[in-house]
């Protein structure tokens, strides 16, 4: 047993080493940062000045930074919503589709992620603009042109395209494993096809769901090259105050941005686990 747990701690070593260096290292330094003041003096006035920084929007005195983080929020949590609609019903059918057509819809599915970020970025834009492909082909058919480009609507375009995947992924690999002698004894119960996916196959994706929503939400509530883009910088989101402050070299203001983003972000993943603990592990107790 004990020659057993060497080999283990053998093996973790290597994620261990690199865990420290490339994700612990760097976030004591974004706290240093975000506690400290030009001089390196122990402060706590970049976090306040999150909280407290007001401006004028429309006649109306408003917290910037609040105003920023929760548009941020908005955006993201529908991007999130769209995502699990359009990846769940997308997990489900690659989970029943044949060894080969598994292996084809996986293909198509990462195939956008194999090209930069910016590039499909990019791509989106020449989609999008007013003078693009879908206005061109709605102007064909006669049904006049639609600007997207430069609003919220485009933003959350750009991300369900970026973190679809990352919706479907997670869900997939839960539901290839499902039993399905399960849904069949469901069915032999007496359950329609309504009730096996509320009382069965839905209980049992439970995890995936949850792990699709963290990895699709986080980024995207972080993100700023997109509403730069497809948003043409008439909006900030929390990624562009950030990003904004770093290039004003104002390090210290941006690291307590992102350290306030991580706290927030680290508290939803505590909810989401425990969430996900309580329905399917019987309250965190496996």
């Amino acid at each position: 047993m004990t020659k057993r747990r060497r080999t283990g701690k053998g093996i973790l070593a290597p994620y261990s080493l690199w865990a420290l260096l490339f994700i612990v290292v760097p976030l004591v330094f974004v706290a240093y940062y975000a506690f400290t003041d030009n001089d390196f003096a122990f402060t706590f006035e970049n976090i306040t000045r999150f909280f407290t920084t007001t401006s004028e929007v429309e006649g109306t005195e408003v917290r910037t930074y609040l105003l920023i983080f929760w548009r941020s929020l908005k955006l993201a949590i529908i991007s999130t919503v769209i995502c699990l609609l359009l990846g769940y019903p997308l997990a489900y059918i690659m989970a029943r589709a044949g060894e080969r057509a598994q292996k084809v819809m996986m293909t198509l599915i990462m195939i956008p992620m194999w090209m930069n970020f910016l590039i499909r970025t990019y791509a989106w834009m020449t989609i999008l603009q007013d003078t693009g492909i879908l206005n061109g082909f709605l102007s064909a058919l006669g049904l006049g042109r639609v600007h997207i480009i430069g609003t919220e609507s485009a933003v959350v375009i750009g991300m369900v395209y970026d973190y679809l995947p990352y919706m479907v992924l997670p869900i997939y690999s839960i539901m290839a494993k499902m039993d399905i002698k399960l849904l069949e004894a469901a069915r032999d119960l007496g359950c329609n096809g309504a009730g096996v996916l509320r009382r069965v196959i839905f209980p049992l994706s439970l995890p995936g769901v949850i792990s699709g929503v963290t990895m699709v939400l986080i980024p995207s509530v972080s993100t700023f090259y997109i509403s730069q883009k497809l948003g043409n910088g008439k909006f900030f989101l929390i990624g562009d105050a950030i990003e904004g402050q770093y290039v004003a070299n104002n390090l210290h203001f941006a690291a307590a941005m992102a350290f306030i983003l991580m706290v927030i972000l680290l508290v939803m993943m505590a909810l989401m686990k425990r969430l996900t603990d309580r329905h399917v592990y019987g309250g965190g107790k496996a």
